[in-house]
């Protein structure tokens, strides 16, 4: 049995900080676009810059819709494995915020 091969283009990632504590970067998705399967070594937050509806491939074959709002921000733990596309039919953005130490 073979699979489905998919080809979707890339989500564009603009690092815009990154030091010793932290990773600021900003996603761009036009309709369809996705970033690939991923995991994350760091609790992290995101702000959404647009409104848009986001497709989330995970582990195991599961998939589920979420809507982002400008401005509503959300946080995820260190671990999240995924991959997110654009699953709607407008562009939208949003800034990923990667905590990479908790000084103090």
């Amino acid at each position: 049995m073979s699979e489905t091969l998919r080809c979707r283009i890339p989500a564009t990632a603009t690092v815009q900080a990154d030091d010793e504590t932290s990773r600021v970067t900003r996603w761009d998705f036009p309709p369809g676009a996705e970033t690939g399967w991923h995991r994350h070594g760091w609790a992290y937050l995101v702000v959404p810059v647009t409104d848009g509806t986001m497709t989330l491939e995970e582990p195991g074959g599961a998939t589920r819709e979420a809507t982002i709002k400008a401005g509503v921000s959300y946080t995820r733990p260190p671990g999240v494995e995924h991959n997110v596309v654009n699953g709607g039919t407008e562009p939208f953005s949003f800034v990923e915020i990667e905590f990479k130490a908790h000084p103090g």
